[in-house]
């Protein structure tokens, strides 16, 4: 969708550029998802860090030679550090924006001691993983993900990551939730793709609308008597094609699949009565296919 729109803007009539584009921005969903996992380990080598030299002063204080280490060796933060499969994800990615950065991360570090969340935590030096999953979790969730120093990076360094913050940091905060001890492997790395046919669908369905639009358009247009088609906003026109093409060039998907899944990003991008507006004219178009034989699903359940 964010891609269409895009060569709407631009006036582009390149698909190839465009393709690349679209795959280049489901790439840095990944680079985001990474970084900000990444965050929390950058957090913890830093505690490590500053404790480490403080206790190495001249004159430490009796607190800086016996530091309360509970942070430093959270079961959680421990296990994302160790974790096989982000260590080489992140290597293969060359994420190193933090190292590069530093100054966000001592930063964010220096926030996270402020809150009421860090001091209660703080206030024993035993670790265990129920509480220790439960702060990280708390932590990414009130703390992390919802900095503005940060959300200003995130969105200076790649301005196509601002849609996508909500549903990395979602991701992460799940991932975090139901996380369990199973040694360094148990934190995995999500697939950007289930397999090769889950890509060969974007890239089929980005091409099939795009060289249908006049025709995805026209399905439509009758439906909406009360408007004209400059009245219909942008996104909420976008949408509708996209969904159509599902309706009719996809027959392995079942129609509730698609409805369901484009009324959610109306709601997401578009204006809020965009999910009302899009759903009836959605609910009219599969009534006239069903009575016209025009809609074609195969598989058991699909209509």
């Amino acid at each position: 969708m964010q891609s269409i729109y895009a060569m709407h803007q631009t006036s582009s009539d390149s698909m190839e550029k465009e393709e690349k584009f679209l795959f280049q921005s489901i790439e840095n969903i990944r680079d985001l998802y990474l970084l900000m996992v990444s965050a929390l380990v950058e957090l913890r080598k830093a505690e490590d860090d500053f404790i480490e030299k403080s206790q190495k002063k001249h004159l430490a204080t009796d607190a800086e030679r016996n530091p309360n280490k509970k942070f430093v060796n959270n079961l959680v933060l421990t296990l994302l550090d160790e974790s096989n499969p982000l260590s080489i994800a992140i290597a293969d990615r060359r994420i190193n924006n933090w190292q590069l950065n530093d100054d966000y991360i001592l930063l964010l570090l220096e926030d996270i001691k402020e809150t009421e969340l860090y001091k209660n935590y703080m206030q024993t030096r035993t670790n265990t993983w129920e509480e220790d999953r439960d702060f990280v979790h708390a932590l990414f969730t009130e703390v992390v993900a919802p900095n503005e120093k940060l959300y200003e990076y995130l969105e200076d360094n790649k301005l196509t990551w601002v849609d996508d913050i909500p549903v990395v940091n979602t991701l992460i905060s799940k991932q975090l939730q139901n996380l369990t001890p199973e040694g360094r492997d148990s934190f995995s790395v999500p697939r950007l793709y289930k397999d090769i046919d889950d890509k060969d669908f974007v890239r089929d369905l980005f091409r099939k609308t795009v060289l249908n639009e006049v025709e995805l358009a026209k399905e439509f247009i009758d439906k909406t008597p009360n408007w004209d088609t400059e009245r219909i906003a942008e996104i909420d026109s976008i949408i509708l094609k996209m969904a159509i093409c599902e309706f009719l060039k996809f027959p392995s998907i079942p129609v509730k699949v698609t409805i369901n899944e484009y009324l959610e990003i109306a709601k997401e991008y578009s204006t809020p009565k965009s999910s009302i507006f899009i759903n009836g004219i959605l609910d009219n178009l599969v009534k006239d296919y069903q009575a016209g034989n025009k809609l074609v699903k195969t598989g058991r359940g699909l209509m």
